[in-house]
Formats: structure tokens, sequence, C-alpha cells
């Protein structure tokens, strides 16, 4: 099911008395899926995302009377773009520079208008009535959205990826899962050694469906380093954990590929943007894109 942004969904609107240019988020995902403020939309058959986003964002404008901001993330070109929507329906794009500053307050403020807890909800109960297209689609969403806010070891940037990877699980994307969830622990293991353990143990279910013999001894190798170290440090307690751990060590030893641990990552900073060793870069904004420029008065049904 998927969810179509409607002036009457109150929901979906910020404040009003947010502040203005309070930022608004977009995401394109690889298939083309598309969301606005972490509602999936309805794209009809025969509209593109990006006239999508930008009649979602307009209605945003008319509803609050003044000028929209938004950051559309694009996977599908691998790009970043920043807007302003005008209340007739006009756009423009504009370049990372003279985009307004995040800050924590300005950040603080487009989470209280469009709070990272309701899609993380709303995302659980896409996964509790089986549509797990949706909620995967809404936890990338999310997962790139807050990364690019709050930097990849952000605690919510870190759980919407965890999300992400248990989805993935669920899809039966093993590989993927195995990722997103390695990258969890890794960053857990360099910033909070006492909170690792449970981190490992979810990317380690995920490395054990795994079949590609090549995959499984390069990740297999980087987990094998995580238990060790853990272990070296007074904190595999958990029998569980502990059974894992061999488990990691007896099948790398039956494999016939031996490949050496991986270098562990350099440490992120708050703010940095997606830079997690397994996020695939964005390309800067640039001015003048334009699948997101519109004259005044334009929609998706208009005339060009």
């Amino acid at each position: 099911m998927t969810h179509s942004l409607t002036p009457r969904d109150e929901q979906n609107l910020p404040a009003i008395a947010a502040p203005p240019l309070i930022r608004l988020d977009a995401y394109v995902a690889e298939d083309g899926s598309t969301v606005v403020n972490g509602h999936l939309l309805d794209m009809g058959g025969v509209r593109q995302p990006n006239e999508a986003i930008l009649d979602a964002i307009a209605m945003f404008a008319r509803t609050l009377g003044a000028p929209v901001a938004a950051t559309v993330i694009d996977r599908t070109v691998m790009q970043v773009a920043r807007l302003r929507v005008y209340p007739d329906g006009s756009s423009r794009t504009i370049a990372d520079e003279e985009d307004l500053p995040p800050g924590r307050e300005r950040t603080a403020a487009e989470e209280a208008a469009f709070p990272p807890l309701a899609r993380v909800e709303r995302i659980i109960q896409h996964a509790q009535r089986e549509e797990l297209h949706a909620a995967f689609v809404l936890a990338g969403a999310l997962r790139e959205h807050l990364t690019l806010r709050r930097g990849a070891e952000d605690e919510l940037s870190m759980e919407a990826r965890a999300i992400e990877a248990y989805l993935a699980y669920l899809r039966g994307d093993y590989m993927l899962s195995t990722v997103l969830a390695l990258t969890v622990a890794r960053i857990r293991c360099r910033t909070d050694l006492n909170r690792a353990a449970p981190e490992v143990a979810r990317a380690t279910a995920a490395w054990q469906r795994l079949l590609d013999e090549r995959q499984v001894a390069t990740r297999g190798q980087e987990l094998l380093h995580m238990w060790e170290r853990l272990s070296a440090e007074g904190l595999l307690l958990e029998p569980a954990h502990q059974a894992m751990a061999q488990a990691v060590r007896s099948r790398l030893e039956r494999g016939s590929a031996s490949v050496p641990a991986p270098a562990t990552a350099p440490a992120l900073s708050a703010g940095e943007g997606p830079v997690a060793p397994e996020d695939k870069p964005l390309k800067p904004t640039r001015r003048g894109l334009r699948r997101f420029t519109r004259r005044p008065g334009r929609s998706a049904g208009s005339p060009p």
C-alpha cells in the first residue's frame, strides 16, 4: 500500500508555526520508488519521480503560504538536489553553498516538524502488514537523510541502518543485509565497544545466510576480527554470542579462500554526511537542474 500526500492529510504537513524554510526531504530509490517526508508516493504508473516530488512540495508551500526548502536524494542519478519551491508552483535548484547551513537548531526544528520516530513507526506498520518493499524503501529514505543530516555515527542514523538491514534480511537480500549490519557493527566497535556485541551478532546472522564464498570469506574475516576483539576485552559474555563467534571461526576454517581482515575504517564525525564505508557517494548539487526547475504555475499536468 502506498500513501498519496493530500492537503487534507494533516499528518503529512509541517507545523504551521514552523520557522520559514524548514527543509522537507524526498528520496528516489534505485528502482524509482519515491518518498516525501516519510511517505511513499503513489506514482499512478505514469508520473516521473521529479514531477511527483515537486507537486508534493508545492502543496506544502501553498498550505504554508511561503517558500519551502527541500533536499532530494535521487539514487537513480546518484545526486543530492537542493530546492526552493514557491506557493505558485515554481521551483529552482541551488548549489550546496547557497543552502541554509544545517546547524543543531535547524536540524531540531526540522525533525520536530517530521519526527524520525514517527517514520519508524510507519515503517514498522508496513512490515507488520508484510508490505516489505514499502517498508524497505522508507527505511532507506530515512537512513539516507539522517546520515546526510546528522552523520553516519549518530544514534538515529545507526538505528535506521539497522532497521534497513533487518528488512533486507526479511526480503531475502542477505548480502545487502550483511553490508548494512556490518556497517552498524563497525561503527559501534569504534565508538562504543560495550554495546557492540548485539550489532556484531545481527551482522553474523545475515552473514550466515550468504552463499558466495568470496563474500563469506571477506565479510567473515571482519566479523571474526570483531568477535576476537570483544573477547579480548572481556565483552563476549552471552553464550549465544560465544556460539556465533565459534560458528564464524569454524566456517572460515572450512572455506577454501583466505582473505586478510579489512583495515579498520576511519572515524566519522557527526554531520559529515553519507560517508560510511559501504555508502555510495552522491554528486554535489548543481544549480539549474532542469528536472527540478519549474516556471510559475507549472504542475505535473501542465503543458511545457
